[in-house]
């Protein structure tokens, strides 16, 4: 007995000591995590919208007189000046017409000389022509007058017709296509011929929330917002494929009423679209732009880039780290985006904490970082490299 207890003594003992060690388990390195103070300089608050540009003149080109057409004069598309030819109908019908009435009029030009003469002569006999035979000469006299005039009248009107039959740009702008050919008959006052935009200055149209109305309009009587005196205030647009939005121009209306179905109301600003010598105009009735409109004065303000700021259910946070290198995270208000990809932070955060810029996938909040402290907050042109811990880089390269 004793002997079978040595025996599995001896075995055990063996098997413990040819087992080999157990490996340690590194421990693994604190990953390096991009940080940065928030950047601290001058911003203007704005409020953003999307619009469409539309003409300030459009007009429909219809005939004023009936007939056919004989002639289109102008090339579709191209810009025209107010009393260019653009139709013209055929005149022989109110050509004649005019003719006829001018025929009416030196008609009753010579019965009115006859009936003035009768009567002149009928004054300058009076012993002999009775005080009937003179007022009928009179009555004469007017009776002509009035023919005269009535005639007169029409021919004023057959001379407008024979006018219509030219149709002619009524405003400066571009000319849109034809709808008819030579040859077809036009109707007065319903075919339509063509189309006329204006194109310099341009109108853009936005909608702009109710919230926002009344923010600004209280801004406004607080003395906040300043309006110009012409009461006409700024405002900046992008066409697409522009940034920045380089080009200026004002709030030259705003609609009486907030649309109920949508809590809108219409807002119009006006901007100049001029012609390059030897180029072409960018805008043109019905683009989508994009709108910038600046609030209140410029005022100094704590900005971060705009990918450190995280959602959770409607609210905004932003990480940073406490005097321990570990990741805090803590609710904020955030402002404008700036064009440089910058947020406004107007509350929540201090100027002098380091704030996570990056590797935002592996960090979570009480996790130790190892800072890669940046000196100036990154913009959103500047691609941060984020680090890999050492144990992932060795994997990575095959080393063991």
């Amino acid at each position: 007995m004793l002997r079978s207890a040595l025996l599995v003594c001896l075995i055990l003992f063996s098997a413990v000591g040819c087992t080999p060690k157990m490996r340690e388990t590194p421990k693994a390195e604190p990953p390096v995590t991009p940080v940065s103070k928030p950047a601290m300089r001058e911003v203007q608050d704005f409020v953003e919208f999307t619009g469409r540009t539309n003409a300030v003149e459009s007009v429909n080109v219809v005939p004023r007189v009936t007939g056919y057409l004989t002639k289109i004069t102008f090339k579709e598309g191209a810009e025209v000046k107010t009393g260019d030819l653009l139709f013209e109908i055929d005149p022989r019908p109110y050509q004649a017409q005019l003719d006829q009435a001018l025929g009416q009029v030196s008609l009753y030009q010579s019965q009115l000389q006859l009936a003035r003469t009768t009567l002149a002569r009928d004054r300058d006999a009076r012993g002999a022509v009775s005080a009937l035979q003179i007022d009928q000469a009179i009555a004469a006299v007017d009776e002509a007058q009035a023919r005269v005039r009535a005639f007169q009248a029409s021919t004023e009107v057959y001379k407008l017709n024979l006018d219509f039959t030219k149709v002619k740009a009524p405003i400066d702008g571009q000319v849109g296509r034809r709808y008819l050919t030579v040859g077809n008959l036009v109707s007065q006052d319903q075919t339509l011929l063509t189309t006329v935009v204006s194109l310099d200055p341009m109108h853009v149209y936005f909608d702009m929330d109710e919230t926002t109305l009344q923010s600004i309009r209280q801004a406004i009587n607080q003395g906040r917002v300043k309006v110009p005196a012409d009461g006409k205030i700024p405002v900046n647009m992008s066409l697409p494929g522009e940034a920045n939005y380089p080009r200026k121009g004002v709030i030259d209306f705003v609609n009486n009423q907030v649309n109920p179905n949508t809590g809108s109301i219409a807002v119009r600003g006006v901007f100049a679209n001029p012609k390059p010598e030897n180029g072409v105009r960018l805008m043109a009735p019905g683009m989508f732009v994009r709108i910038q409109l600046p609030i209140g004065d410029r005022h100094p303000a704590m900005l971060v880039i705009d990918r450190a700021i995280t959602s959770d259910q409607g609210l905004k946070y932003v990480n940073f780290l406490d005097a321990e290198n570990k990741i805090q995270s803590r609710e904020v208000k955030i402002g404008a985006l700036q064009e440089d990809g910058l947020r406004v932070i107007t509350s929540g955060l201090k100027g002098d904490e380091w704030v996570v810029v990056g590797g935002l996938q592996q960090i979570r909040p009480g996790v130790v970082v190892s800072p890669e402290k940046l000196e100036d907050m990154p913009s959103y042109r500047q691609r941060i490299v984020e680090k890999e811990p050492k144990e992932k880089a060795a994997k990575s390269s095959g080393r063991k």
